[in-house]
């Protein structure tokens, strides 16, 4: 805010501008991102509408939590890491599978490099 501004002369000012502001009745906010999440606890949110452009403002208690990525891993991957490496191991194969986030060709060559084939 400008100091010593009546809050009334900032409303006509901003409505002069063409700027509205409208408060936004939030019980929590949650930004997703690739890698963790970031949640605004009992947040203050304002929405300012610019020539036709949203923007929000917002504050309160910021969290953050790291993803957890779950993948899905199908029989026909792990018959194929089977094929690739010789192993056996259902519960090895999965493993492998789960920690290269689903992705083959590493799955394959982890085991592979165990001395799995």
């Amino acid at each position: 805010m400008i100091p010593n501004l009546d809050p009334r002369a900032l409303k006509k000012m901003m409505d002069s501008m063409g700027m509205k502001n409208t408060e936004i009745d939030a019980a929590r906010v949650v930004i997703e991102g690739r890698e963790k999440d970031i949640i605004i606890e009992q947040p203050a949110v304002m929405m300012i509408e610019m020539q036709g452009v949203k923007t929000f403002q917002i504050t309160g208690s910021i969290k953050e939590e790291e993803k957890k990525v779950s993948v899905e891993i199908g029989e026909d991957d792990i018959e194929l890491v089977r094929e690739q490496t010789g192993i056996d191991d259902n519960d090895k194969i999965r493993n492998a599978l789960e920690k290269s986030g689903g992705d083959i060709a590493s799955a394959i060559l982890s085991l592979k490099g165990e001395g799995g084939s």
